[in-house]
């Protein structure tokens, strides 16, 4: 090993280990284990610019080993990235300190995606990794031609999405994808023996990935395995043989240099073993300009790409447009005239051909569900092994990764991904979900099949409590449109939110349109919106979302039969309701002392709402496997036995 490679990787090392002592909290062992392969990579491979850190052609690096952040932030910092200064890193796991437990997305940061659920960043990966495919097949190779770099831990590994992602991504023969698995053995509880026993050699081939085993501290044999992946024809795995806490002679290679700092007397010693004679967070001024010579390449490298670029920029404009209004408008407008019952998902499939006919940065998905969920359009052109001229990916069963695969997409640039599964499913999705709304990301998850009026198929696909699953996480907007021009406005809504990512729950089974007249305003991006009204003075307000609200309808009609007036609330979405001004809230909910909910789910996010004084009609049980209008009758959800209740509620 020479003395540079030595010093530019014990840089990284003495950052991460002073961090997570000076926090008392972290992770110092894999820093400590992969700053060979990291000095490498970033030396001599890595394309990226820390002066423009959004350069749209740098290479991706992944670090889904997140727990091992200190690596991340050590990079960034000694490469020039203004993002992460030292103050930053003496602050690491501190409130308002960038440098946060787990990498956390911040957008022209170099923290190119939040991970720390360990495999995500793998899915994350193959997303960023089909953006570069497909954006090369748009724009062309003197544009696109970078690759994206994923550090996985054996945890990562362990983790199913690990699986579904690279299953994926061996199938598409995604040649500009490159893993890093810091393969030292050691997981929190001890060796990894204790759990796992795979031949990974076989478990990566059989993918489809190229498998390169080298010694994760020499640095010829990384460097070697490196300039071998630039012509890759498949995706690949380097396995880096390491040693955990490299360095340390009481803790190396063993789970106590893990999750925990090693303490000041062990540093004492790494320090002696290790040849740095320098004081906590100090880095010498030569080995610091060495790192910003590497961070200083890329000024050059970009500013070449600029050259060919602003000849294009027109084109890629063209290409990269979103114009989703006039399409979205026509399709209102033809909702109105066509006046049909349909499924939600029906009428989603209908929107998404007005969308896809134009091009636009749209891809679509689904996890083997395509003709369920209709999100397959006619215009859809599909993705395939080494074939990248579409926009429509099937994935599979293999909801987990498809939706981490999305948040990759999202990431990448300009994509708005959206993948259809059903909603019971959302289950296996929540991981990825609850990511896309922690960073942001205009990610679309059509989840179809949404309540028991799916029927026959019984409760293990009849969703219950997903629906109030999801609306609890913040920074996600779950819709349940009740019709076609509903299903039409959420849509809408959807794609200009920008900054938060949206569900759209919709039926199997047929849904009466509730309104029959055009309109300018998009009701639903209020959340919640007055359908009818069945007299001007009112004693009661129905609330309901989805194919409840045609229900809620019917028994606000049966209701003044008997001289109870009601007024009809559609809630497509509680969350952009909740986030109203008072007085809109007020004048939605507050015209009554009663109100009652109806929903085909769980009833306990429609409680603030009703009140004590009123009640909520839902299911709080599995379901029933039946078709769906003997469904609905089990469980009380019929006109007569909500008017019977609310009359006796009303009138005691």
């Amino acid at each position: 090993m020479n003395k540079l490679h030595k010093d530019l990787s014990n840089a990284i090392r003495f950052l991460s280990i002073d961090a997570v002592q000076k926090a008392n909290s972290g992770h110092p062992g894999m820093p400590m284990g992969m700053a060979d392969v990291a000095t490498v990579l970033f030396k001599n491979f890595l394309k990226f610019n820390p002066k423009n850190p959004n350069w749209l052609n740098r290479d991706r690096f992944v670090l889904s080993a997140g727990h091992g952040s200190m690596l991340l932030y050590s990079l960034l910092h000694l490469t020039g990235y203004k993002s992460i200064s030292l103050k930053d890193i003496k602050n690491f796991r501190q409130l308002k300190s960038i440098c946060a437990g787990h990498p956390e997305y911040h957008p022209g940061t170099g923290i190119e995606t939040t991970t720390g659920p360990l495999g995500q960043g793998i899915a994350n990966s193959v997303g960023f990794a089909i953006a570069e495919e497909i954006l090369k097949e748009k724009l062309g190779v003197k544009i696109i031609n970078h690759k994206t770099y994923v550090l996985v831990g054996d945890g990562c590994l362990m983790e199913g999405i690990s699986h579904e992602a690279m299953s994926l991504a061996g199938h598409l023969k995604l040649k500009n994808l490159v893993m890093l698995f810091d393969n030292n053995s050691i997981s929190i509880d001890g060796p990894t023996n204790l759990a796992v026993s795979d031949n990974f050699k076989k478990r990566f081939e059989s993918y489809g990935w190229d498998y390169i085993l080298i010694n994760g501290h020499n640095e010829k044999e990384i460097f070697k395995a490196l300039k071998k992946v630039q012509t890759a024809k498949k995706p690949t795995v380097i396995s880096c043989k390491t040693k955990i806490g490299y360095g340390s002679p009481n803790k190396s290679g063993k789970a106590s240099s893990h999750g925990s700092p090693i303490g000041i007397d062990e540093i004492k010693l790494v320090r002696q073993v290790l040849d740095w004679k320098h004081k906590p967070f100090e880095i010498p001024k030569n080995i610091l300009n060495e790192w910003k010579k590497i961070g200083n390449k890329g000024i050059k490298l970009e500013s070449n790409w600029n050259k060919i670029y602003k000849k294009k920029k027109q084109a890629i404009d063209r290409v990269l447009k979103n114009n989703f209004s006039k399409a979205l408008k026509s399709e209102k407008y033809d909702s109105i005239k066509e006046n049909k019952s349909l499924a939600s998902r029906k009428s989603s499939e209908l929107t998404l051909n007005a969308l896809t006919k134009e091009n636009n940065t749209l891809i679509g998905g689904s996890a083997d569900l395509a003709g369920s969920n209709n999100t397959k359009t006619k215009y859809h052109n599909i993705i395939k092994p080494a074939d990248f001229n579409g926009d429509y990916i099937h994935y599979g069963v293999r909801e987990h990764a498809m939706s981490g695969i999305m948040n990759g997409l999202a990431l990448h640039s300009k994509f708005i991904p959206y993948g259809g599964t059903f909603l019971i499913f959302s289950d296996y999705c929540k991981p990825s979900i609850r990511l896309s709304a922690l960073m942001g990301l205009r990610v679309i998850y059509v989840m179809t099949h949404d309540s028991i009026g799916l029927g026959e198929d019984g409760p293990t696909h009849q969703p219950i409590e997903q629906l109030s699953g999801l609306r609890s996480i913040p920074n996600l907007n779950v819709f349940r449109p009740a019709d076609r021009i509903e299903t039409i406005e959420c849509w809408e809504v959807a794609l200009k939110n920008s900054g938060t990512p949206s569900v759209l729950s919709l039926t199997r089974q047929s849904l009466d349109p509730i309104r029959k007249k055009y309109s300018n305003i998009n009701k639903c991006s209020f959340g919640a919106y007055e359908v009818l009204r069945t007299n001007k003075k009112i004693n009661l307000t129905i609330l309901a979302s989805g194919s409840e609200v045609n229900l809620a309808i019917e028994t606000s009609h049966k209701l003044a039969k008997e001289k109870i007036y009601a007024k009809v609330i559609s809630i497509p979405c509680q969350d952009l309701f909740d986030s109203q001004s008072k007085s809109y809230k007020q004048k939605i909910l507050g015209e009554t002392k009663f109100k009652v909910s109806i929903e085909a789910a769980s009833t306990d996010c429609w409680k603030k709402y009703v009140g004590t004084e009123g009640l909520s009609f839902g299911i709080d049980a599995f379901g029933k496997s039946a078709p769906y209008k003997e469904v609905y009758k089990y469980f009380g959800l019929t006109a007569e036995n909500i008017s019977k209740k609310t009359k006796n509620l009303i009138k005691s």
